[in-house]
């Protein structure tokens, strides 16, 4: 989720081992109030859980929390619960804890994967383009509905990207997923548009200071960009995805607030945008910081129409989506081997691995409709195009 236009002052951004993590992104710097309304004990770095020596005193207690994002979430009918705790003997679990753990969450997730643009457009080494679109066939037949092919950006920022119309001259007749490209300014819409792109994607940033590094405007500015993009789209009858970058923290300005995370979000849909992607480019959250961001940008876009976008930088990646399926998130962002990272903040890494959320989705009963067997196939075979490790844990363990 970067590297969109000039960059402004790269080698003066701080790597992420100079910030000081405690101070700068606790839970508390990112709260949306100064208590604990709505949060409960198990949520939150630095709250203490009960100290009863007693499960069901614990459980009483944790059971007094309210959690007022379900009031966002999608009702569930019995039918559709994805978990359900199978009776073991002697269980002592109170009953309904499990309907209270896993309630609001989707039967089924979409996964958007990035690889093919935001992983890609970090490698130093020039892709060939042939790799590029072997790659997203390749991830199609995995049965992703979702695969975002490049950005039209320009060749001179992120020469790794320089061949996106030939790339989308390519793939544009595929049949099976949708394959939307990123397209910064009206300038690469029109180009996108003439390669036969039919469906964009336009990307902004909660943080004064990412936006002005990475987009080279401020983000009042890039929001009258994106409303040229936007309306220009409307009349080809294009849809367009929004991305909200630092939603959680920036590597200069530390801790964002979700207010400014919501702000973004709400121009976005008010523009038009079909889906929000909420991205945590520094890969810094925790479960503690991601449940009143997302908090607050649900009081103002609906649920249905968020998705998140993790980097795993700190592995913290698959507590953080668990917890947004738990809010009612059902699209999910992701790439393949876990290729990927930001230019834009020394030491982040990659985006969090498909394989791994495919993985964990499927523990816990959520439909993906991804072969698992393939992916881990395609993410071999873009690891030995990049003659590098891939990045996700499954595919590790996968070769014990």
């Amino acid at each position: 989720m970067s590297s969109l236009e000039e960059p402004l002052g790269l080698d003066k951004l701080p790597s992420l081992s100079d910030i000081d993590l405690s101070r700068r992104f606790s839970s508390k710097r990112c709260s949306t109030s100064g208590d604990d309304s709505g949060l409960g004990y198990c949520w939150i770095d630095g709250k203490t859980c009960g100290s009863f020596n007693s499960y069901e005193k614990d459980f009483k207690e944790f059971a007094r929390e309210t959690f007022t994002w379900r009031n966002h979430t999608r009702e569930i009918k019995h039918k559709d619960v994805v978990w359900q705790n199978k009776g073991r003997k002697n269980d002592t679990v109170p009953r309904g804890i499990t309907t209270k753990i896993f309630k609001g969450m989707p039967n089924y997730v979409k996964i958007v994967e990035v690889g093919p643009r935001d992983g890609l457009q970090n490698e130093k080494n020039i892709v060939p383009t042939s790799v590029k679109i072997e790659l997203i066939k390749r991830l199609i037949s995995c049965g992703l509905s979702v695969v975002e092919a490049t950005s039209f950006v320009s060749p001179k920022w992120v020469p790794q990207l320089a061949d996106a119309k030939d790339v989308v001259e390519a793939v544009k007749n595929l049949e099976g997923a949708r394959l939307p490209v990123l397209t910064p300014n009206l300038k690469g819409f029109e180009a996108a548009v003439a390669a036969g792109a039919k469906e964009i994607a336009v990307f902004g940033s909660a943080s004064e200071s990412f936006s002005k590094a990475n987009i080279n405007c401020t983000i009042e500015e890039s929001l009258v960009r994106f409303r040229d993009v936007i309306n220009a789209s409307k009349k080809l009858e294009i849809p367009v995805r929004g991305y909200v970058s630092c939603v959680i923290g920036c590597p200069v300005e530390g801790a964002i607030s979700p207010s400014k995370v919501a702000y973004v979000a709400k121009q976005l849909h008010d523009m038009g945008c079909s889906e929000i992607s909420l991205g945590d480019t520094i890969g810094i959250g925790t479960p503690g910081t991601v449940i009143p961001m997302l908090e607050a940008v649900m009081e103002v876009v609906p649920v249905e129409k968020l998705a998140v976008h993790f980097h795993d930088t700190y592995g913290q990646s698959l507590p953080n989506i668990l917890v947004s399926l738990q809010m009612g998130i059902s699209v999910v962002d992701s790439s393949v081997a876990g290729l990927g990272g930001c230019p834009y903040a020394k030491g982040a890494s990659g985006n969090v691995a498909t394989e791994d959320v495919v993985y964990m989705l499927n523990g816990l009963g959520i439909k993906t409709n991804v072969d698992m067997k393939k992916l881990l196939q395609t993410g071999e075979f873009i690891c030995k195009s990049l003659g590098r490790p891939s990045g996700s844990k499954v595919a590790v363990a996968s070769k014990v």
